[in-house]
């Protein structure tokens, strides 16, 4: 009889379940996880880029995370960039890159990246990118006389580049160098007419000496052999005519068993059917600057996917009714002295300046 009742007050005892567990807050712009996942997107980005410069990074204007199981999530990141003075061909670490500044006609870059993160490390899985200059009135009216980019195909541009690259080449004791790409041309009006060109070179099988003799015989050295380099130009045409060229060759890069030497920066356009003649891929073309959007290829995501995966993805959170209400009265709640609100979580902190 003692063991039946000792049973009906177990069975009546509350059944405790143990609570579920809090979901993790969520992951902020400035959170050392969303700067790793950054770092990550923006040297896969400028890993596998092909033409201009590399990017740094500005800011980071959103992240999410997606669960997809024990120790393996899904990031998606919006990332503001901004271009450095390091050519893509440069060897020279992003670290060490310098980021233009804004009375030198700065170039932001837009990109939307997929990565995951599984057991600690993570990949990018796809990415879409755009990247465009600053507008000249905006350069004008801070540095009036500052000179503002032009298109890649501009007349004087293209003199100039030729000027310099036929300067430097009639001197050079080394290699005959070839025009690979322009990557920026610049022109000041006053007090001076100056026109200002960067260009990327490389190599060629020929010295200077012999081109002299038979230049059309001279071709960019082999895969095993490439040398390429990065020129500056500057052609001062009024008050007085003067000529300045300076360029520097890296030596052979071994290429990373990802990226193709045919996929590196200037020579992924060098095929049958396409004019090379002007330095400028067919997507250059009247442009001021080469966009990520031409220069860089994701063979894991195709386009379309892509833009409706990030365009779902990144959208911006709907604010509820329910949401303004809960806001409201959460501002009415008594702080004391000298309370600080904390930064929301995104956007993240602007490392070089805003555009």
């Amino acid at each position: 009889m003692k063991a039946l009742i000792a049973l009906i007050l177990l069975v009546q005892l509350p059944i405790h379940k143990a609570a579920p567990a809090a979901p993790p807050a969520p992951l902020g712009c400035d959170d050392p996880e969303s700067e790793a996942a950054a770092e990550v997107a923006v040297n896969y980005i400028n890993g596998h880029s092909h033409h201009g410069y590399k990017f740094a990074l500005n800011r980071i204007e959103d992240v999410r995370v997606v669960p997809q199981g024990p120790n393996n999530d899904i990031i998606f990141l919006e990332l503001d960039l901004l271009e450095t003075k390091c050519p893509i061909l440069s060897p020279t670490p992003l670290a060490n890159c310098t980021v233009r500044s804004f009375t030198e006609h700065a170039v932001e870059g837009d990109c939307d990246v997929k990565l995951q993160k599984l057991d600690g490390t993570i990949s990018v899985l796809a990415s879409k990118c755009h990247s465009h200059a600053d507008s000249s009135e905006d350069i004008s009216r801070v540095c009036p006389d500052c000179p503002l980019l032009v298109s890649l195909n501009n007349t004087e541009v293209l003199e100039t580049v030729s000027a310099a690259l036929n300067d430097f080449n009639s001197k050079t004791t080394g290699p005959y160098l070839r025009l690979l790409e322009i990557g920026r041309g610049k022109i000041q009006y006053y007090p001076s007419h100056v026109v200002a060109v960067e260009f990327a070179v490389g190599a060629t099988n020929c010295s200077a000496e012999e081109a002299k003799v038979n230049v059309g015989a001279c071709e960019l050295l082999p895969e095993d052999q490439s040398n390429f380099g990065f020129c500056t130009g500057t052609m001062t045409k009024l008050p007085i005519q003067k000529l300045h060229v300076n360029c520097q060759l890296y030596g052979h890069q071994v290429p990373t068993p990802d990226i193709l030497l045919l996929s590196r920066p200037g020579v992924t356009y060098m095929h049958a059917g396409q004019d090379t003649s002007a330095g400028l891929p067919p997507s250059a073309v009247g442009v001021r600057n080469h966009d990520l959007r031409f220069s860089y290829h994701n063979p894991l995501a195709s386009e379309s996917s892509s833009s409706e995966m990030f365009r779902s993805m990144l959208a911006a959170k709907p604010v509820t009714k329910r949401a303004v209400a809960e806001a409201a009265q959460h501002d009415k709640v008594p702080r004391p002295v000298g309370f600080v609100p904390p930064p929301p979580p995104c956007p993240g902190k602007i490392r070089h300046f805003d555009i």
